[in-house]
């Protein structure tokens, strides 16, 4: 006996190990650190550090040299003591063009880190998206598994009685029906309570199943909360700030950047050398100055010039479209939030008060006999739906706030 309650302990012990307990800023530093596709994305801003070191490096200098193959005079082969030369060349960029190479560069490095910021914003909009789903989740469980306590000790005793003849089996099938009930709703919040813990696994990079850490005057606190102004200052806010609008504003500013940087091509480049050459020149150990630069008959890059003005335009057109959309969403989220805070606003305290009290006068009434088993059974299933649409109300409002600051990406409520 003692082997099984040490048995019961350990199993116990084990399975208290396999939750954490975290509030959401404890998820939120956790997902900083561990989160992989956050630290992936860092790379590509020290990618572009790396392109903006090699914009500033220039060509090599080039060494060639020649040596006599054969000397018809002396019928000589490789006649090397008379005849052998040697040159040093380098590349002398003109137009501008390492100066707008390396501005582009610094550009990319700019959309690489807005890139970096909308992704950060993103994932940890999902964080807390999937902490309040978890959190309202386990509410819903635990007020279902609460009926179920009591409909199933209720059931069993159906079952007891309508084996004996004391009661019909008409009663006890409808018990059983908001049992099943009840046992369907459980399935469905286990499903999603699974769904949402994995979500936050990979974005906290915590192998532990997190239990949400929010107090009820937490709760409430962050459901009274509202946004500063109305939607016309939210969208304001927003151009401001959202990471994703500002990358294809930035894109505009790359994309002339890249034009210029393309014009200065057309250019030509100064090959500028020296050179020494023991007896083919005018003199002996001759020392020659070197410079070769290409006649520019056409411009030799003009088609990338072109397209390189065309993808100005289109991101010019890219950039008014995610000006529209971005207004529309931040519409849309607000007017969501407002409808959706306003709904339970109408449901004040005191009817949830009520709403539990009832609750538990029904229970004793029926226990008493003063309710009969239809009455019962209609308000329990009443109770059940109304229990879990208020949860889902709370948790809606939450989101609606998340999606707010998910596309404003600043300080937008009290």
């Amino acid at each position: 006996m003692n082997k099984i309650a040490g048995l019961l302990i350990a199993i116990s012990s084990f399975m208290a190990g396999q939750q954490r307990e975290l509030s959401l800023l404890e998820c939120e530093e956790a997902f900083q650190k561990n989160n992989l596709q956050l630290l992936a994305e860092q790379y590509n801003i020290n990618m572009a550090d790396a392109d903006i070191l090699q914009s500033k490096i220039w060509e090599l200098p080039q060494l060639s040299g020649q040596i006599n193959a054969y000397n018809p005079e002396n019928k000589k082969v490789f006649d090397v003591g008379h005849a052998k030369g040697a040159q040093v060349t380098q590349l002398i960029y003109m137009g501008g063009k390492k100066k707008n190479e390396i501005a582009f560069a610094k550009s990319n490095k700019e959309l690489a880190q807005l890139q970096f910021s909308q992704l950060l914003v993103d994932l940890k909009a999902r964080l807390r998206t999937a902490y309040f789903n978890l959190y309202y989740e386990k509410l819903k469980l635990e007020n279902t598994d609460k009926q179920l306590g009591y409909m199933n000790d209720l059931l069993s005793a159906y079952r007891v009685q309508s084996a004996k003849g004391n009661v019909s089996l008409k009663d006890e099938v409808r018990l059983q029906s908001l049992v099943i009930q009840l046992n369907n709703d459980k399935l469905g919040i286990n499903k999603n309570i699974l769904e949402f813990e994995q979500n936050l696994k990979v974005l906290t990079g915590i192998p532990e199943d997190i239990e949400p850490r929010i107090s009820e005057a937490e709760a409430k606190e962050i459901l009274a909360a509202q946004p500063f102004g109305d939607d016309q200052e939210l969208k304001s806010k927003a151009l401001e700030n959202n990471a994703d609008y500002q990358y294809y504003l930035k894109l505009i500013d790359n994309s002339k950047l890249y034009a210029q940087w393309q014009k200065s091509m057309n250019v030509p480049d100064l090959n500028v050398g020296a050179g020494w050459d023991q007896n083919g020149g005018t003199f002996k150990n001759e020392v020659n100055l070197m410079v070769a630069i290409p006649l520019p008959l056409w411009r030799a890059n003009q088609g990338n010039l072109d397209k390189a003005n065309y993808a100005i335009q289109q991101n010019q057109k890219n950039a008014e479209f995610q000006k529209l959309n971005l207004e529309t969403k931040v519409q849309a989220a607000y007017k969501t939030w407002k409808t959706q805070y306003d709904q339970l606003a109408e449901i004040k305290t005191t009817d949830l008060h009520n709403m539990d009290l009832v609750y538990d006068g029904m229970m004793k009434n029926f226990r008493k006999g003063n309710v009969n088993l239809i009455e019962f059974t209609d308000f329990m299933d009443s109770y059940r739906e109304t229990a879990l649409q208020i949860y889902d109300m709370k948790n809606e409002i939450i989101q609606s706030a998340e999606q707010l600051n998910q596309l404003i990406q600043t300080k937008i409520f009290y």
